[in-house]
């Protein structure tokens, strides 16, 4: 699995990331795991094609002891199996990764 992960956190720090997830909503059936959605413009052709029977789409995000893991493969909240879903292109990727060094970024925690 492809994953960007954040280790060597504070139990605090890995609690901040958790309630700003909640906060947005983002929260999954199982504890430590969290659904980040992908903004439509960073999807695939298939994935657009597929929005309405697949989608919407998001990068799976888990919590652990002292570490944050952002899975780069794409999921589907109506399908777990299907063409579109597929590891991230480049862009998508970035913008992902990037998005959560921001939020990291504000809530303060060093890194």
């Amino acid at each position: 699995m492809r994953v960007y992960q954040i280790d060597e956190l504070t139990r605090e720090d890995v609690e901040k990331v958790e309630a700003r997830l909640v906060q947005k909503g983002w929260t999954g059936s199982i504890k430590g795991m969290y659904y980040v959605p992908i903004p439509e413009e960073f999807l695939g052709p298939e994935q657009r094609e597929h929005l309405e029977s697949c989608g919407p789409f998001f990068l799976p995000l888990e919590t652990g002891d002292g570490w944050i893991r952002l899975e780069l493969l794409v999921r589907a909240r109506q399908i777990l199996r299907c063409s579109c879903v597929a590891y991230a292109n480049a862009a998508m990727r970035e913008h992902m990764i990037d998005s959560l060094d921001v939020l990291v970024r504000e809530l303060d925690i060093a890194v």
